[in-house]
């Protein structure tokens, strides 16, 4: 039986995918720093763009996003490093003092209920030593095993890190001229439809991007006021972090509340004052997952709040760390892709009659 000129054209659009698919999955490690690149070029393309029609050469645009970018990364980084720096060696000298206060505190009310319950304050010191200082040959030598062992891994990583930038500068040369040509890749028949979902998702993305930047500045915002009204010194560098890192879901929550929760413990070494920090980061997690992400995010994407939470859980569950940090932005393309779906479906056959459809197609300009 003779393939009709439709199966063939469906089937080859089959194989085309199948092929595109196995290249995908062989090249992902080669295709990952790319990938990134292209996000890094889709990000900063408007801003470029922008200098362009303020006469900034487009490759002096292209170098100053990506500084700019550059040095977002690095005042993030500065950030963190040096309060993990100071802290982490006053723990050897304030954690058993603090032990200590516990021990006094517990004591008497566990032989009033009879009970045995003591913190080996000594015990804890001598780990706390080991830990944080007196093994630095140890660690030095581990250091230099690893890098012998997987030395090519280590030199992946640092050559991506400068490969990235390098990529989406680029791509930001010549962006205009790269999605043009992958435009006439697509079937003339096909270009308007794809032309409108390609905007339409634009705009959505582009959203989703503000959204965010909202969402990190009212939150570093609150976790620096917040911090500063309990009174830790540590307030601002740890507060900022901790807004900018909200950007990795749970991980950047997480790690601002374990370097806040730290600073706490060594300055105040009172419970309270640990459990004050705590609270401010169990209402800052509180607000963010149940006013500002599902409204900021959802609303200006398009999401009821029910389905932000659901994308994040089930690309968290599907694809791991990596699929949480995807969850919104893919959320956005897929809806997009969702409300086309539902309009041609609403106005098709199977959903309308015959006639009901044809009127339908007629007035919506489709044959």
């Amino acid at each position: 039986m003779p393939l009709t000129s439709h199966q063939i054209r469906a089937a080859s659009w089959v194989a085309i995918a199948v092929v595109a698919g196995l290249l995908l999955s062989l090249l992902s490690p080669v295709l990952t720093p790319f990938l990134v690149a292209g996000v890094m070029a889709y990000v900063l393309h408007p801003l470029v763009e922008r200098l362009y029609l303020k006469r900034v050469p487009r490759w002096l645009g292209a170098g100053l996003a990506i500084a700019l970018l550059m040095l977002v990364l690095l005042a993030v980084l500065l950030l963190i490093v040096p309060v993990i720096t100071k802290q982490v060696p006053l723990l050897r000298e304030q954690v058993p003092l603090l032990l200590e206060r516990i021990n006094a505190l517990l004591l008497p009310l566990a032989a009033r209920a009879g009970i045995e319950l003591q913190i080996d304050v000594a015990l804890v010191r001598n780990w706390l030593t080991r830990l944080v200082a007196g093994h630095e040959g140890d660690i030095l030598d581990g250091v230099l095993a690893s890098l012998r062992i997987g030395g090519s891994a280590v030199a992946a990583v640092v050559g991506n890190l400068f490969l990235m930038p390098i990529v989406a500068y680029y791509l930001l040369l010549d962006w205009n001229g790269l999605v043009e040509r992958l435009k006439a890749l697509i079937p003339p028949r096909f270009r308007p439809g794809v032309q409108s979902f390609l905007d339409e998702t634009d705009a959505v993305l582009g959203q989703y991007l503000r959204g965010q930047l909202l969402v990190m500045g009212l939150l570093a915002v609150f976790y620096t006021v917040g911090l500063a009204l309990v009174g830790l010194k540590l307030a601002l560098p740890i507060g900022v972090f901790t807004g900018l890192a909200v950007f990795v879901p749970y991980l950047g929550f997480g790690l601002g509340m374990v370097l806040a929760l730290l600073a706490a413990l060594l300055q105040f070494q009172t419970l309270l004052g640990v459990a004050l920090v705590g609270v401010v980061y169990l209402v800052g997690q509180v607000v963010e997952s149940l006013y500002l992400t599902p409204r900021l995010l959802g609303e200006r994407i398009g999401l009821h709040p029910i389905a932000v939470i659901f994308a994040l859980l089930a690309f968290g569950h599907l694809f791991g760390f990596v699929g949480v940090l995807i969850a919104l932005p893919a959320s956005a393309v897929l809806l997009v892709a969702a409300r086309r779906v539902r309009r041609g479906y609403l106005s098709s056959e199977l959903y309308l009659d015959r006639r009901e459809a044809v009127v339908t197609a007629s007035t919506e300009g489709r044959p």
